[in-house]
């Protein structure tokens, strides 16, 4: 009986190993693969950035889980978020600053595998020199407050 068990847990496991993702992401159990990732248009930040939602959704009071591709050479200007943000760097480098406006010498370089936790209303700006994917992760909802009310594309 023991060794019946012991088979039918060992069988159970490897077939679980390879079942399919749609399986392995019900309920609430996930995985997801880079290439299984929607990139859509961010309408919230400046154009170029895109967004894959992980985890979510961003507008409500739910964890979320999200990643922000940026092209190279791109800028997100002063703002604040009403909850924390955490922000780890998945690829490229990620130079973060605080402050009112952005002023890229006063930010630090965020290489792929650092992580920044920005406390809520802190005014915060971004850039990149090269291509750079970041998740973003805490609890929902996901905003975007620009310091200076002209830089958001939302209002363009």
């Amino acid at each position: 009986m023991r060794n019946t068990l012991a088979a039918l847990s060992a069988t159970l496991a490897l077939w679980c190993l390879g079942a399919p993702t749609a399986w392995a992401q019900s309920g609430a159990h996930m995985m997801v693969t880079p290439d299984e990732l929607k990139w859509t248009d961010v309408a919230s930040l400046p154009a170029g950035a895109k967004q894959a939602v992980i985890e979510g959704p961003l507008n409500d009071t739910v964890p979320v889980t999200f990643r922000l591709r940026f092209p190279a050479n791109y800028e997100v200007p002063a703002h604040w978020h009403p909850a924390i943000e955490h922000v780890t760097v998945i690829s490229g480098t990620f130079n973060m600053g605080t402050g009112d406006q952005l002023d890229r010498s006063k930010t630090m370089a965020l290489s792929a595998g650092s992580v920044a936790i920005m406390q809520a209303k802190t005014n915060h700006f971004a850039w990149t020199r090269e291509e750079t994917i970041v998740q973003i992760h805490g609890v929902g909802p996901w905003t975007i407050n620009y310091v200076n009310p002209a830089d958001d594309p939302r209002k363009k």
